[in-house]
Protein backbone atom coordinates (compact mmCIF):
# COMPACT_ATOMS: atom_id res chain seq x y z
CA UNK A 1 0.00 0.00 0.00
CA UNK A 2 1.51 3.57 -0.99
CA UNK A 3 2.01 5.73 1.50
CA UNK A 4 0.01 9.08 1.66
CA UNK A 5 2.03 12.39 1.58
CA UNK A 6 3.97 13.10 4.92
CA UNK A 7 2.08 14.50 7.53
CA UNK A 8 -1.68 13.63 6.44
CA UNK A 9 -3.28 10.97 7.59
CA UNK A 10 -4.46 7.56 5.39
CA UNK A 11 -8.00 7.61 5.92
CA UNK A 12 -10.51 10.70 6.29
CA UNK A 13 -14.02 9.61 8.25
CA UNK A 14 -16.58 11.94 6.80
CA UNK A 15 -19.34 12.34 9.37
CA UNK A 16 -22.24 14.65 7.99
CA UNK A 17 -24.30 15.93 11.17
CA UNK A 18 -28.06 17.38 11.52
CA UNK A 19 -29.34 17.34 14.72
CA UNK A 20 -28.18 14.53 16.18
CA UNK A 21 -27.10 15.51 19.50
CA UNK A 22 -28.22 12.84 21.32
CA UNK A 23 -26.36 10.29 19.51
CA UNK A 24 -23.28 12.56 17.91
CA UNK A 25 -21.03 12.06 20.82
CA UNK A 26 -20.75 7.97 20.50
CA UNK A 27 -20.04 7.95 17.23
CA UNK A 28 -17.76 10.48 17.38
CA UNK A 29 -15.96 7.92 20.39
CA UNK A 30 -16.77 5.03 18.04
CA UNK A 31 -13.90 6.30 15.81
CA UNK A 32 -12.27 7.51 18.49
CA UNK A 33 -11.56 3.80 19.66
CA UNK A 34 -10.42 2.53 16.51
CA UNK A 35 -7.55 0.43 17.07
CA UNK A 36 -6.15 2.20 13.96
CA UNK A 37 -5.02 5.76 14.54
CA UNK A 38 -3.89 6.97 10.80
CA UNK A 39 -7.04 8.53 10.20
CA UNK A 40 -8.69 12.12 10.88
CA UNK A 41 -12.40 12.49 11.19
CA UNK A 42 -14.32 15.82 9.55
CA UNK A 43 -17.91 16.24 11.06
CA UNK A 44 -19.47 18.61 8.87
CA UNK A 45 -22.75 20.63 10.57
CA UNK A 46 -25.98 20.96 8.22
CA UNK A 47 -27.64 23.68 9.83
CA UNK A 48 -28.34 21.87 13.04
CA UNK A 49 -30.10 23.25 15.63
CA UNK A 50 -30.17 21.29 18.48
CA UNK A 51 -26.66 21.67 19.60
CA UNK A 52 -25.29 19.23 17.56
CA UNK A 53 -22.38 22.28 16.10
CA UNK A 54 -20.97 22.99 19.21
CA UNK A 55 -21.03 19.48 20.76
CA UNK A 56 -18.73 18.64 17.50
CA UNK A 57 -16.69 22.02 17.69
CA UNK A 58 -16.16 21.04 21.67
CA UNK A 59 -14.66 17.64 20.50
CA UNK A 60 -12.32 19.05 17.71
CA UNK A 61 -11.08 21.29 20.29
CA UNK A 62 -10.25 18.57 22.36
CA UNK A 63 -8.39 16.28 19.91
CA UNK A 64 -6.34 16.97 17.14
CA UNK A 65 -7.67 14.62 14.30
CA UNK A 66 -11.18 15.97 14.63
CA UNK A 67 -12.02 18.58 12.59
CA UNK A 68 -15.52 20.31 12.67
CA UNK A 69 -16.86 23.00 10.55
CA UNK A 70 -20.00 24.03 9.12
CA UNK A 71 -21.28 22.76 5.75
CA UNK A 72 -20.83 26.32 3.21
CA UNK A 73 -23.10 24.20 0.93
CA UNK A 74 -27.46 24.10 0.18
CA UNK A 75 -28.61 21.95 2.77
CA UNK A 76 -28.39 17.92 2.47
CA UNK A 77 -26.23 15.27 3.36
CA UNK A 78 -24.96 14.76 -0.43
CA UNK A 79 -23.59 18.53 -0.31
CA UNK A 80 -22.50 17.89 3.50
CA UNK A 81 -20.63 14.80 2.65
CA UNK A 82 -18.70 16.83 -0.37
CA UNK A 83 -17.77 19.33 2.09
CA UNK A 84 -15.69 17.25 3.84
CA UNK A 85 -14.24 15.42 0.96
CA UNK A 86 -13.57 18.34 -0.42
CA UNK A 87 -11.35 18.94 2.79
CA UNK A 88 -9.90 15.51 2.97
CA UNK A 89 -6.26 14.72 3.15
CA UNK A 90 -6.49 10.91 3.33
CA UNK A 91 -5.81 8.60 0.33
CA UNK A 92 -9.29 6.75 1.78
CA UNK A 93 -12.56 8.44 1.77
CA UNK A 94 -14.99 6.15 4.87
CA UNK A 95 -18.14 7.67 5.75
CA UNK A 96 -20.12 6.88 8.84
CA UNK A 97 -23.32 9.22 9.61
CA UNK A 98 -23.45 10.75 12.88
CA UNK A 99 -25.82 8.05 14.30
CA UNK A 100 -24.14 5.25 13.48
CA UNK A 101 -20.76 3.07 15.51
CA UNK A 102 -18.11 0.93 14.29
CA UNK A 103 -16.79 -1.46 16.30
CA UNK A 104 -12.95 -0.41 17.40
CA UNK A 105 -11.53 -3.11 14.57
CA UNK A 106 -13.02 -1.35 12.01
CA UNK A 107 -10.94 -0.06 10.45
CA UNK A 108 -7.72 -1.77 10.77
CA UNK A 109 -9.04 -4.82 9.49
CA UNK A 110 -10.91 -2.72 6.63
CA UNK A 111 -6.94 -1.68 5.60
CA UNK A 112 -5.22 -5.02 6.13
CA UNK A 113 -7.47 -6.39 3.83
CA UNK A 114 -7.62 -3.32 1.01
CA UNK A 115 -3.42 -4.26 1.29
CA UNK A 116 -3.99 -8.09 0.43
CA UNK A 117 -6.80 -7.12 -1.72
CA UNK A 118 -6.63 -3.80 -3.63
CA UNK A 119 -9.73 -2.44 -4.99
CA UNK A 120 -11.55 1.10 -5.53
CA UNK A 121 -14.27 0.19 -2.53
CA UNK A 122 -14.20 -1.67 0.44
CA UNK A 123 -16.91 -2.30 2.82
CA UNK A 124 -17.90 -5.14 5.72
CA UNK A 125 -20.81 -6.75 7.20
CA UNK A 126 -22.32 -4.62 9.40
CA UNK A 127 -24.94 -5.07 12.54
CA UNK A 128 -28.56 -3.62 12.57
CA UNK A 129 -29.22 -2.11 16.54
CA UNK A 130 -32.21 -0.59 17.49
CA UNK A 131 -32.93 3.50 17.67
CA UNK A 132 -31.99 3.22 21.73
CA UNK A 133 -28.88 1.48 21.18
CA UNK A 134 -26.38 2.78 23.84
CA UNK A 135 -24.11 0.27 25.03
CA UNK A 136 -19.92 1.34 24.26
CA UNK A 137 -19.35 -0.30 20.68
CA UNK A 138 -16.28 -2.21 21.97
CA UNK A 139 -18.61 -4.74 24.44
CA UNK A 140 -20.82 -5.76 21.03
CA UNK A 141 -19.91 -9.16 19.96
CA UNK A 142 -23.04 -9.35 16.55
CA UNK A 143 -24.84 -12.36 16.86
CA UNK A 144 -27.82 -11.47 15.11
CA UNK A 145 -29.49 -8.88 12.86
CA UNK A 146 -26.51 -9.02 10.41
CA UNK A 147 -26.14 -7.83 6.95
CA UNK A 148 -23.90 -10.32 4.92
CA UNK A 149 -22.54 -8.62 1.87
CA UNK A 150 -21.02 -10.30 -0.85
CA UNK A 151 -16.78 -10.73 -1.12
CA UNK A 152 -16.81 -9.09 -4.45
CA UNK A 153 -18.86 -6.78 -6.47
CA UNK A 154 -18.89 -5.58 -9.77
CA UNK A 155 -21.39 -3.02 -11.77
CA UNK A 156 -23.71 -5.60 -12.42
CA UNK A 157 -24.19 -6.62 -9.14
CA UNK A 158 -24.44 -3.47 -7.56
CA UNK A 159 -27.38 -2.65 -10.15
CA UNK A 160 -29.40 -6.07 -8.68
CA UNK A 161 -29.21 -4.28 -5.58
CA UNK A 162 -27.06 -2.06 -3.15
CA UNK A 163 -24.80 -4.53 -0.96
CA UNK A 164 -23.03 -2.09 0.15
CA UNK A 165 -23.93 -0.35 3.43
CA UNK A 166 -22.60 3.19 3.45
CA UNK A 167 -21.21 3.20 6.72
CA UNK A 168 -18.82 0.58 6.39
CA UNK A 169 -17.65 1.81 3.28
CA UNK A 170 -14.46 3.20 1.75
CA UNK A 171 -12.80 4.35 -1.72
CA UNK A 172 -9.37 4.92 -2.63
CA UNK A 173 -8.46 7.73 -4.34
CA UNK A 174 -5.28 6.25 -5.42
CA UNK A 175 -7.10 4.45 -7.68
CA UNK A 176 -10.52 6.51 -8.25
CA UNK A 177 -9.07 9.85 -7.85
CA UNK A 178 -11.44 11.98 -5.73
CA UNK A 179 -15.60 11.50 -6.07
CA UNK A 180 -18.29 13.47 -5.04
CA UNK A 181 -22.19 12.59 -4.53
CA UNK A 182 -24.61 13.55 -6.71
CA UNK A 183 -26.51 16.30 -5.48
CA UNK A 184 -29.80 14.24 -4.94
CA UNK A 185 -31.95 13.99 -1.61
CA UNK A 186 -32.07 10.21 -1.27
CA UNK A 187 -29.83 7.43 -2.82
CA UNK A 188 -26.53 9.51 -3.52
CA UNK A 189 -24.65 7.16 -1.63
CA UNK A 190 -25.78 4.50 -3.86
CA UNK A 191 -25.36 6.74 -6.96
CA UNK A 192 -21.54 7.33 -5.70
CA UNK A 193 -20.91 3.88 -5.93
CA UNK A 194 -22.71 3.15 -8.90
CA UNK A 195 -20.62 5.96 -10.86
CA UNK A 196 -17.58 4.43 -9.18
CA UNK A 197 -17.90 0.92 -10.44
CA UNK A 198 -19.64 2.14 -13.93
CA UNK A 199 -16.02 2.57 -15.23
CA UNK A 200 -14.91 -1.38 -14.69
CA UNK A 201 -13.59 -1.15 -11.17
CA UNK A 202 -14.90 -3.57 -8.57
CA UNK A 203 -16.03 -3.20 -4.84
CA UNK A 204 -14.31 -5.99 -1.98
CA UNK A 205 -16.32 -6.95 0.66
CA UNK A 206 -14.74 -8.01 4.21
CA UNK A 207 -16.70 -11.35 5.61
CA UNK A 208 -17.33 -9.53 9.12
CA UNK A 209 -19.82 -7.37 11.06
CA UNK A 210 -17.75 -4.28 12.06
CA UNK A 211 -20.36 -1.54 12.11
CA UNK A 212 -23.39 -0.86 13.98
CA UNK A 213 -26.45 0.62 11.87
CA UNK A 214 -29.60 2.09 14.17
CA UNK A 215 -32.42 0.40 11.75
CA UNK A 216 -35.73 2.27 12.09
CA UNK A 217 -34.45 5.52 13.39
CA UNK A 218 -37.08 8.52 13.56
CA UNK A 219 -36.08 10.82 10.93
CA UNK A 220 -34.07 8.37 8.44
CA UNK A 221 -34.63 9.24 5.01
CA UNK A 222 -34.53 5.22 4.57
CA UNK A 223 -37.48 4.52 6.68
CA UNK A 224 -39.89 5.89 3.44
CA UNK A 225 -39.25 2.74 1.18
CA UNK A 226 -41.47 4.02 -1.43
CA UNK A 227 -39.69 7.32 -1.53
CA UNK A 228 -36.39 4.91 -1.60
CA UNK A 229 -37.52 2.85 -4.33
CA UNK A 230 -38.75 5.77 -6.38
CA UNK A 231 -34.80 7.66 -6.02
CA UNK A 232 -33.74 4.02 -7.36
CA UNK A 233 -36.17 4.31 -10.60
CA UNK A 234 -34.64 7.51 -11.15
CA UNK A 235 -31.01 6.31 -10.82
CA UNK A 236 -31.77 3.78 -13.43
CA UNK A 237 -33.04 6.10 -15.80
CA UNK A 238 -31.21 9.16 -14.88
CA UNK A 239 -28.13 9.21 -13.77
CA UNK A 240 -26.92 5.59 -14.96
CA UNK A 241 -29.35 5.69 -18.48
CA UNK A 242 -30.09 2.53 -18.84
CA UNK A 243 -32.69 0.95 -21.49
CA UNK A 244 -35.86 0.81 -19.88
CA UNK A 245 -36.06 -2.84 -20.04
CA UNK A 246 -33.03 -2.72 -18.53
CA UNK A 247 -33.99 -0.52 -15.94
CA UNK A 248 -37.14 -2.92 -15.63
CA UNK A 249 -35.43 -5.65 -14.50
CA UNK A 250 -32.86 -3.50 -12.35
CA UNK A 251 -35.64 -2.24 -10.68
CA UNK A 252 -37.92 -5.99 -10.06
CA UNK A 253 -34.50 -7.41 -8.33
CA UNK A 254 -34.12 -3.93 -6.00
CA UNK A 255 -37.54 -4.46 -5.23
CA UNK A 256 -37.62 -8.24 -4.26
CA UNK A 257 -34.39 -8.15 -2.65
CA UNK A 258 -34.94 -4.60 -0.98
CA UNK A 259 -37.91 -6.70 0.58
CA UNK A 260 -36.20 -9.79 1.54
CA UNK A 261 -33.48 -7.87 3.11
CA UNK A 262 -35.96 -5.42 5.70
CA UNK A 263 -37.66 -8.80 6.71
CA UNK A 264 -34.81 -9.18 8.95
Amino acid sequence: MSPTPEGDPLVSVIMPVRDTAAHLPAAIDSVLGQTAGDWELLVIDDRSVDGSRELARARAAADGRIRAFDSDRPPGAAHARNAGIERARGRFIAFLDSDDLWLPGKLAAQLAHARRHPAAIHFTDYCKIDAEFDADPATVVPTERIVRAPRLLTYRHMLRQDYIGFLTCMYDRQIVGTRYLPAIERRQDYALLLEIMRAGHIARGLGEPLALYRAGRAGSLSANKLVAARYNWRIYREYERLPLGRAVLAFGNYGVRAGLKYLR
